[in-house]
């Protein structure tokens, strides 16, 4: 098990550490630290703080990503998403939230706004050629492999 350490800012008092929802959950669930609710308009993207400061370590990344239910039920997610938090980034996490849906969506101080999967990170070394391999797909790209 990977350890990751957590600093509390002042305005995370009182909001939960991020936690998994269930054993099997892949994401930490990310909450929203604000003093005051968020009214988000449709259409509308506001940055929410969750409180707190993740050392993640050299190798891995934290993913932060939306919550199906907020983007089923509410029309919300994550406008970045997935959004990285590099493992020599010391700041507060913070999440853009935009409001898709028809309906204003209030964001109230410790909602479930987000999840964060910890992730390995692959470095890889750019080699330049004149010429990349041939296959099958070739060039096809947006939807050149059909539906079905």
């Amino acid at each position: 098990m990977i350890v990751v350490k957590v600093k509390r800012l002042p305005h995370g008092e009182g909001i939960e550490l991020p936690s998994y929802a269930t054993e099997h959950s892949a994401g930490l669930d990310l909450r929203a630290a604000v003093e005051e609710p968020v009214v988000l308009k449709p259409m509308e993207r506001a940055v929410i703080p969750t409180g707190f400061v993740f050392e993640i370590p050299e190798g891995y990344e934290g993913q932060v990503r939306p919550r199906s239910g907020l983007a089923l039920k509410k029309g919300v997610t994550v406008l970045n998403s997935p959004g990285t938090v590099d493992a020599d980034y010391r700041g507060e996490v913070k999440v853009i939230l935009i409001n898709l849906g028809q309906e204003e969506v209030v964001i109230n101080r410790g909602e479930r706004i987000a999840q964060m999967v910890i992730a390995p990170v692959s470095k890889v070394r750019l080699v330049e050629v004149e010429e990349v391999s041939q296959t099958f797909r070739g060039e096809g790209g947006f939807g050149s492999t059909g539906v079905k």
